[in-house]
């Protein structure tokens, strides 16, 4: 059962980790960190690389959720 959990949870996060790590690339390949801006003011106090670390924690949060909720809605038949 406890080996059955990690391989599970393995094959959710590390596809997971990857896509963040791209999704990371691509969105600040686009958006400077330092520029971003709401209503005016700056939307963070934040350096350059805390910003890059939470957001790719986010990134890869909601990929693992994604990936979870799909994991769940698999339905394995029972072998006869």
């Amino acid at each position: 059962m406890r080996a059955a959990f990690r391989r599970r949870s393995l094959q959710i996060l590390w596809p997971a980790f990857v896509m963040a790590g791209l999704t990371e690339m691509l969105v600040f390949a686009v958006v400077d960190p330092g520029e971003l801006r709401w209503f005016g003011g700056e939307v963070f106090d934040w350096s350059r690389s805390a910003t890059y670390t939470v957001s790719f924690l986010i990134f890869w949060g909601l990929f693992a959720v994604a990936g979870a909720i799909t994991a769940l809605l698999i339905v394995e038949e029972p072998s006869v």
